[in-house]
């Protein structure tokens, strides 16, 4: 077997507007193991990006350690990319965005990797409103070690050998609202039409946006009694609302259920569209969120979709003031501005 993939390219593949295929964002074939729901995510990144018709050099991919953060190499090979050590992913994002805030920060983590060592990195990128994307692949288990209950895996679901976990599972979508994320959205990886306009959105949200993704393990957390099996989830799953993303400047033409529906307009001109299947739901408003978020888990439902977004965000660079160009194309007398400009600042401190 082998894991090169053919660079012949037909003529007549469709391109984006900047002349990009699809194959153009994929990456090395994976070594996952077949049917995880891991893959189905990196497809759907892969046709976020295409339809957004992102510079693949303009992203870069940031990850820990786990079969999640083991993703990023199947998806954007041309994309800049570092795999960082367990539960550090953020930290390192931090580093590279406020080196160079042009490119857009993707950071790829498991429910491991985020809600066990790197919970506490977790929450300052969070109240820091740092510009990435985060996303969990969340299983509930410990693939890479034979599938132990994580720290998501919720109270009373069963591991593979038939053990009840006796412990509260950590929900991080209520942890990422309390902790005051200006974007938040949970999704399954077996849902492909709700999770790439997320993905998109995301994307072109100004701030911390993080996207929980309910992504079953096949081989150690898919079995009666496991509650983020392909079976439960699907039984489970209470939607928020139909979504679509329309870009800047782009008609997309959607037809919506009946009810009632909610534009949000982005910073950048693009615009979120929410058919609310909840009238008592309002996606701007945290507490309402928060509210909804309680009141399906109390149910034992699933709550998946946007959860909560903040239109008027802003961001890490802006609460800082920090310099719109990169740090590498800072010359001396940008970073030495001489003795008149320092005896300036000292007298504003007098």
């Amino acid at each position: 077997m082998t894991y090169l993939k053919p660079t012949f390219r037909h003529p007549k593949m469709p391109k984006n507007k900047i002349g990009f295929a699809k194959a153009d964002y994929e990456g090395a074939v994976s070594t996952l193991c077949a049917g995880c729901g891991h893959d189905s995510i990196s497809a759907a990144i892969v046709q976020s990006c295409y339809e957004m018709s992102i510079e693949p050099h303009r992203l870069a991919k940031v990850s820990g350690i786990g079969c999640s953060s083991k993703a990023p190499t199947y998806f954007l090979s041309n994309s800049h990319g570092f795999n960082s050590v367990h539960g550090r992913m953020p930290s390192v994002m931090t580093g590279a965005n406020l080196a160079n805030r042009d490119l857009i920060y993707l950071g790829v983590s498991g429910d491991g990797d985020t809600a066990s060592i790197g919970i506490g990195q977790f929450v300052h990128a969070i109240r820091r409103n740092l510009n990435m994307v985060y996303i969990v692949m969340n299983n509930g288990c410990y693939g890479l070690t034979k599938g132990q209950d994580s720290a998501t895996a919720d109270y009373g679901s069963k591991s593979k050998s038939g053990t009840e976990n006796v412990f509260q599972g950590i929900d991080l979508t209520a942890m990422a609202m309390e902790q005051g994320a200006t974007f938040v959205a949970r999704s399954f990886s077996g849902d492909k039409t709700q999770l790439v306009p997320l993905i998109k959105a995301a994307m072109s949200h100004p701030g911390f946006a993080f996207i929980d993704i309910v992504s079953p393990c096949v081989t150690f957390n898919n079995h009666v009694g496991s509650t983020k099996s392909y079976s439960f989830t699907r039984d489970h799953i209470e939607a928020t609302s139909a979504i679509d993303f329309v870009p800047k400047r782009d008609e997309i033409t959607v037809d919506y259920q009946e009810g009632d529906g909610v534009r949000v307009k982005l910073h950048d001109g693009s615009t979120i569209e929410l058919e609310k299947l909840s009238s008592d739901w309002d996606p701007t408003d945290r507490q309402s969120s928060i509210k909804q978020l309680h009141a399906v888990k109390a149910s034992g439902q699933l709550l998946t979709g946007l959860l909560y977004i903040d239109p008027e965000s802003q961001e890490f660079h802006e609460l800082q003031q920090t310099t719109e160009r990169p740090l590498n194309e800072l010359r001396e007398e940008d970073l030495c501005p001489g003795s008149d400009a320092l005896e300036k600042i000292n007298q504003s401190f007098r």
